[in-house]
């Protein structure tokens, strides 16, 4: 058998040099093609360029180690993914109303966008936050505004993603106090908090505090919440916003799952079992412009999350080394030039992450080069994802690009990549180190600079910004947020601090204090906190107290 392997494999090899020979190269329009993580792309790809790949070891079956064909046996045959539109702006109320809009519409999930504000642990009262309430996402300040939030919406029957980060405990506290207060316990809730603060020293910046009491926040939400609010995805561990930075793909890939075994180590260390807490962690990635770059990125990540998870850390239980993902398409690769164009680049992406096997999806809308999206923009976002699962025939059948010669190749080429930065990361002794010492931010600016100057030359096509410009720009409807936001923000929050009970504010963040002081975990002080209707402000401030802030040391 092996000799026969071995002479159809020289038999392919001689045919493949002969063709070659006979089909010039003259006729391609460039020297190298190359996709987005700079891996050079031959012209055609056969049996050879994947003769080591064992099928029962690296791609196995849909549902079954080590997961490159699929996280479940059925796939989008049995149920299809949740389609979550990421939404928030102005008010609570405001964007209460446009989550009962996308719910009529058919999204199957809730995705919260926060302010500014909110994001970084401020009131919409203090003078840093003059500006920016309400504008880039919805304002929340204190438990009355996640009461209004969800007005109206059966927290029991739908599930919530949370991106925010730095206060994710607090935001979380406030979920499972609504959900109580809606006739719920904290079982019964469903949904994901982003809650992924290694990514923010790397790319996003809106951190708060220095990474180690960053990481125990953390860790005692993964603690709090395997014992209290099982059916919570307690991190979404997040290259989306790596990849939006100006980072490869090939560094998404490696530089998230990097974080996912850091929050793994965090946990162990503190004592938990992996597969106590390995089920509730989930991925968010980017959906960008290469294809089949983007499909090949997702498997590779679900193989090596499953024998990492396996080998190195011991898991034993299926649901801990199954890789589950949201996606978002790529914001950072939509234009303002002839909007409309970005559905053909949205549908790319959207496709490819379903191909890819995701499990969440958000697609993104035409005209968030401009504005927030309008109530038009978001509803045929969310028709491409339903057009995309019933009427494309791509959900019929699980995985059906493996075997692709490509495929396969660009798969393991991208796990080779990633395993490469892997190593390069311990020998800084970990995430944390390595961002102190800069390597992630170097890394993806280098990785930025470089693309920014091939679209500059030429050497990377942009349709309408470096080819085929527009002659005429068109006007799009935008969606502009009132200032008034900001004042009807700042009266409900002194309406709040007014009809609260300001002595037992006191007490709770007394105790909060206190328990930070020490090692206890912090999750039900901040819960009862929250309960008294102490806003994010307060609890930031008194956490700062005892923790600090963190300041990046600069690079150039």
């Amino acid at each position: 058998m092996t000799e026969l392997k071995n002479k159809e494999s020289e038999i392919i090899k001689q045919g493949k040099n002969d063709w070659e020979t006979k089909s010039s190269k003259k006729s391609e329009t460039r020297e190298r093609f190359k996709n987005l993580s700079d891996i050079e792309i031959e012209r055609l790809y056969t049996p050879n360029n994947v003769e080591n790949l064992n099928y029962l070891n690296d791609l196995g079956f849909p549902g079954e180690y080590p997961y490159t064909r699929g996280a479940y046996p059925t796939m989008y045959r049995g149920q299809l993914w949740t389609m979550r539109q990421f939404a928030g702006f102005g008010t609570a109320e405001q964007t209460n109303n446009r989550y009962k809009f996308l719910i009529e519409h058919g999204q199957t999930g809730l995705s919260v966008a926060f302010s500014l504000h909110t994001i970084y642990g401020y009131e919409a009262s203090d003078e840093k936050s003059l500006g920016e309430v309400g504008k880039e996402g919805v304002a929340i300040d204190t438990l009355k505004d996640m009461e209004t939030l969800f007005d109206g919406i059966d927290l029991s029957k739908i599930s919530t993603s949370m991106t925010i980060n730095a206060p994710a405990a607090i935001l979380l506290a406030m979920y499972i106090v609504v959900g109580e207060k809606q006739g719920y316990s904290p079982e019964k809730l469903r949904g994901t908090i982003q809650n992924d603060i290694l990514k923010e020293y790397i790319a996003q910046k809106s951190w708060i505090f220095p990474p180690e009491p960053s990481m125990r926040l953390i860790i005692d939400s993964i603690e709090y919440c395997t014992k209290n609010v099982p059916q919570w995805y307690t991190i979404s561990i997040s290259g989306y916003h790596i990849r939006e930075a100006g980072s490869t793909a090939v560094q998404e890939l490696a530089f998230t799952l990097a974080d996912g075994f850091a929050y793994v180590e965090a946990a162990i260390e503190r004592g938990l079992n992996v597969d106590d807490f390995a089920h509730r962690l989930s991925f968010f990635f980017n959906a960008h412009n290469n294809f089949f770059e983007e499909i090949c990125k997702y498997r590779a990540a679900r193989r090596i999350w499953a024998k990492r998870m396996k080998n190195k850390y011991g898991a034993k239980k299926t649901e801990s080394l199954r890789l589950r993902f949201h996606t978002q398409t790529a914001g950072v690769s939509l234009t303002a030039q002839e909007p409309e164009n970005n559905m053909v680049r949205v549908t790319l992406q959207g496709l490819a992450a379903v191909l890819g096997g995701t499990q969440s999806l958000h697609t993104n809308s035409f005209d968030e080069a401009l504005c927030l999206p309008t109530e038009k923009a978001v509803r045929i976002a969310l028709r491409t994802q339903q057009i995309i699962a019933h009427e494309s025939g791509v959900t019929d059948t699980v995985d059906p690009l493996a075997g692709s010669y490509y495929v396969e190749w660009l798969t393991n080429k991208m796990e080779e990549e990633a395993e490469i930065y892997f190593e390069k990361i311990k020998e800084f002794g970990g995430v944390i180190p390595a961002i102190k010492a800069n390597f992630f931010q170097k890394e993806i600016a280098n990785a930025s600079y470089k693309f920014q100057r091939e679209i500059e030359k030429k050497e990377r096509i942009f349709v309408c910004v470096n080819k085929y410009k527009p002659k005429i720009h068109e006007q799009t409807e935008i969606l502009k947020i009132d200032d008034k936001v900001a004042s009807e923000q700042l009266e409900n929050l002194k309406r709040v601090k007014i009809e609260r009970n300001n002595e037992k504010v006191r007490e709770a963040l007394k105790k909060l204090k206190e328990a930070a002081r020490g090692t206890e975990n912090l999750m039900p002080f901040i819960i009862d906190a929250v309960r008294e209707y102490a806003s994010i402000g307060e609890i930031i401030a008194i956490l700062k107290d005892v923790f600090g802030i963190y300041r990046e040391d600069s690079i150039f």
